[in-house]
This record gives C-alpha cells, sequence and structure tokens, in this order.
C-alpha cells in the first residue's frame, strides 16, 4: 500500500529545481539587503524550526554573525527583541502556522525586516511580510513534511549562505545546485535497505535521535515530526555532546538509537556515543554522510534526511500506521 508520503517523497527533486529556477535571482537580492544586518532572527515551528536550527548551526562553522532561533511565540514574548538594524525570516509550509504569523506580526510593529519562506501564494505570510519567497512543491498534505522541509532549508541555505559570502560559503552553494540531482538519485538507491531497516524496528516504540553541528536540526525533526508525528513512536532529539548528560543513563540494551554522522568537529562525541552503545548492546542506527554523497560536510541534513524518510515511512507503515495521518493536531488552536 502507498500512502500520501510517497508520491511526495518523489517529488522532491522536481520541487527543488522548480524552487532554484523561480527564487534564486529574489533569494540573492534579499541576502543583499540582510548584509551588514546586526542580527538575524529564524522562526518556524515543527519541521520549519529543524530547517532553522540546521541553518544556523551550519552558518556558525564558518560565520560570527548573529543569529538566534526562535518558535513562535518564544520571539513574541521575547522581551530584548533588538529592534534596529535587525531582520526576521520566518518559515511554514502553509503559511498560516499561528506561532509564525504572530511573531512575524510582531516583528512588523517593531520596525524588524521581515521575509517569509512558504509553500502557499495566497497566505497570510506570503501577504504580510516585506520579502517571500515561495517554495514549488505543490499541495504538500503528509504531516511529516518532505518537499516542504527541502526546499525550506535550500532557501535558507542559499539566503544566508550567499550573504556570508566567503570562499567556502561559495563551495556550498556550488555544491547545493547539485542537491536536486543527488536527492533523486538517493530516492532510488535508498529505499529497499531502509524498507528493511524500519521492518526490523517496527515493534519498537522508543527511540533517541542524535547529531551535532547541522545535523541536530534534522535529529530534532527526526524526533519532533517524523517518529511521533508520522510512525506514532516515542522519541528525543540531542545534540552529540549531550549523550553523556542523560541519555547515558537510557542507552541499555536494546535500546536504538539513531545517529546522524558527517565528520563535523562534534562528530567525535557522537563517535564516542556510538561506541559506548555498541558496547552495551543498544541496537545502533547509523546514518553516515560519507557513506551518500562526497559533498560539502555542510550539507548534511539535504543527504541524511532522505534514507530517514524512507525508514520512517516504513516503519508507519510496518506499524500499522499512515505515515501523513494526524490524530490531533490541528484540534487545538492556541
Amino acid at each position: 500500500m502507498k500512502y500520501d508520503m510517497y508520491d511526495e517523497v518523489l517529488e522532491q527533486p522536481i520541487s527543488l529545481e522548480k524552487t532554484l529556477k523561480a527564487e534564486k535571482s529574489h533569494m540573492k537580492e534579499i541576502a543583499g539587503k540582510l548584509k551588514g544586518m546586526d542580527k538575524i532572527y529564524l522562526v518556524g515551528c515543527g519541521s520549519s524550526l529543524s530547517t532553522c536550527y540546521s541553518t544556523r548551526d551550519a552558518l556558525e562553522f564558518l560565520s560570527d554573525i548573529n543569529i538566534e532561533v526562535h518558535t513562535g511565540y518564544e520571539f513574541v514574548y521575547h522581551k530584548k527583541i533588538q529592534k534596529i538594524n535587525s531582520a526576521l525570516i520566518v518559515t511554514s509550509q502553509s503559511g498560516e502556522t499561528a506561532d509564525t504569523v504572530a511573531a512575524l506580526r510582531k516583528a512588523r510593529e517593531n520596525g524588524i525586516y521581515t521575509v517569509s519562506i512558504t509553500n502557499e501564494p495566497e497566505s497570510s505570510m506570503m501577504k504580510e511580510s516585506e520579502d517571500a519567497v515561495l517554495t514549488r512543491c505543490g499541495r504538500e498534505t503528509a504531516i511529516l513534511g518532505t518537499k516542504t522541509y527541502m526546499t525550506q532549508l535550500l532557501c535558507l541555505y542559499e539566503i544566508l549562505f550567499t550573504m556570508e559570502g566567503s570562499d567556502e560559503s561559495k563551495k556550498i552553494l556550488m555544491d547545493l545546485e547539485r542537491i536536486p540531482s543527488i536527492t533523486a538519485e538517493l530516492i532510488k538507491t535508498t529505499e529497499e535497505e531502509n524498507r528493511v531497516l524500519a521492518e526490523s524496528f517496527k515493534d519498537e516504540d522508543i527511540f533517541y535521535c542524535m547529531g551535532s553541528g547541522p545535523n541536530f536540526g534534522l535529529a530534532y525533526k527526526v524526533a519532533m515530526t517524523m517518529l511521533m508525528e508520522g510512525a506514532l513512536k516515542h522519541a528525543c532529539p540531542l545534540y552529540s555532546g549531550e549523550f553523556r548528560h542523560g541519555l547515558i543513563e537510557r542507552a541499555e540494551k536494546d535500546v536504538p538509537i539513531i545517529f546522524l554522522e558527517a565528520g563535523f568537529p562534534g562528530d567525535e562525541h557522537t563517535n564516542k556515543s556510538i561506541e559506548f552503545s555498541e558496547s552495551i548492546g543498544a541496537k545502533t542506527i547509523i546514518f553516515h554522510m560519507e557513506d551518500y554523497s562526497d559533498i560539502h560536510p555542510l550539507l548534511a541534513p539535504f543527504i541524511l534526511v532522505v534514507p530517514m524518510e524512507w525508514f520512517i515511512y516504513y516503519l508507519s507503515h510496518y506499524s500499522g500506521e499512515d505515515p501523513g495521518s494526524t490524530r490531533h493536531i490541528g484540534k487545538v488552536r492556541y
């Protein structure tokens, strides 16, 4: 049986291509406006928040640009928002996420330059921000967020690494152009191995997911919006360096722990955590960047998300769940 998520996974390469073609020059203009800003705020919720985490943590390897990440209402209630020479970039699939729209409106009220990245052309975010980037995904119905996650992440990288402007950023942007074709290949080559892997974990009820640098953002997405929303499994994301400050006491024989590894400095801790977990018989699930692509390591979330999507898709299926459906999301409004 195929669910809506299946087709949306397959649509990722064309969504990336269309977004780059339609919005690249506009994103360069936005990057020019951001140059010289003293502070940049990134705001999102759920999968969109994870793209903010990944982009911020990737940029911090190269630059001392002052970037903060907030969820929507955290930004709204923040009393120390910098109003002068600052910018807010908000991300949302629907463009109507209440928390995020509230953050956008607060920024506008305080004279902060605003940019929206969303998939809905008639949404509040598209209409109310000073600049807006439209991801070209068509309608997305599966709650996990596949093509909209990838295109939002693409837009954040394109804008902010163009703004950063170093030689290393230019290398990253060159490799970013390859993401659509690499994604298409990974979709074909990683499905079956992760179907088999998912079947072997279908009876597990709790997963931990770890990554360092920009892979923490992906770990957050995997745990919060893929395992919990899609597969209805308990899950917890963690920075790799935090393994020995809590999870080490829950890492026991047969406990599933997902590791995302890309050779970042913080992956010294990832690898130490893998070694410890394997020594006590935990069920380690390891995704190494080098097994999938040789592009710039700071693009790891784009690469590692594809095998993760197949793993979650089939984990949901073998657990008797539609990975794109919801039970309670949307029933609580605040």
